[in-house]
């Protein structure tokens, strides 16, 4: 009998890209399902009023749901801790489990974890944030000893705005940062409808290509002690270990 895998993953209220590209990611292995809950973030910038959005009570609460469905691991699919420091993530996966004694990762520390098995040091950015967010995310990765050496922003706070953005734009963006010759190319929003790109960038660049919407998905099924390898068709990052 196929094994039952329930990912839990606590979604931005305004986002509309992330969880049909998790549900088709979840799909590709066996008896794997994903269930979501939402708290509300409507704007992406440096404002405290958007900076507020981000309150670990919010999100504990929507574990919490997410806990009453028996998930297996809870993601957060978000990567506000690109401008808000790395350390808020980490403080977030050990409070869901405290609160729920489910295992817990997010998108940012899984698309760091993969950084760091890869050794890469030289990472090209695109988002559809604004300059100011930009450079916090440019900054956060300089600290832990990660270049951005090509970078691409289309200067926009709505997120349901983000969803937008065709992903023909998104892959022309992607051939511009690649001309820097980066290790990896990362694009950092999991509103961003990109995923899919994986594999045709990767062939055409020979570039890796880490979208945090797949990110959240490897490091789930890491930490549910799932191969992420049975993902095929997603891009290469899913054969790394």
């Amino acid at each position: 009998m196929t094994q039952s895998i329930r990912l839990g993953v606590l979604t931005p209220s305004s986002n509309t890209a992330l969880e049909p590209l998790t549900s088709a990611l979840a799909a590709t292995v066996p008896g794997c399902s994903a269930h979501f809950s939402r708290f509300r973030v409507t704007e992406i910038s440096l404002s405290d009023s958007a900076l507020g959005q981000f309150d670990d009570s919010k999100i504990l609460a929507a574990a919490e749901l997410l806990a009453d469905a028996k998930v297996d691991v809870i993601g957060w699919s978000g990567t506000a801790s690109g401008w808000r420091g790395f350390d808020t993530d980490r403080v977030l996966v050990e409070r869901i489990r405290e609160r729920t004694g489910i295992p817990a990762t997010t998108a940012v520390l899984a698309l760091n974890e993969l950084l760091a098995l890869r050794g890469i040091t030289r990472l090209a950015l695109v988002t559809p944030y604004t300059a100011e967010v930009q450079q916090r995310i440019i900054d956060n990765y300089r600290a832990i000893g990660i270049e951005v050496v090509a970078e691409r922003h289309l200067g926009i706070c709505v997120n349901h705005d983000f969803a937008l953005v065709e992903p023909e734009r998104l892959r022309r963006l992607m051939n511009e940062v690649a001309e820097d010759a980066p290790q990896a190319i990362t694009t950092f929003c999991t509103n961003l409808r990109a995923a899919t790109l994986a594999a045709s960038v990767e062939a055409e660049l020979g570039i890796p290509l880490l979208d945090t919407v797949s990110t959240t998905v490897w490091g789930q099924l890491r930490a549910a002690g799932v191969d992420p390898a049975q993902v095929q068709g997603w891009g290469q990052l899913f054969d790394w270990r």
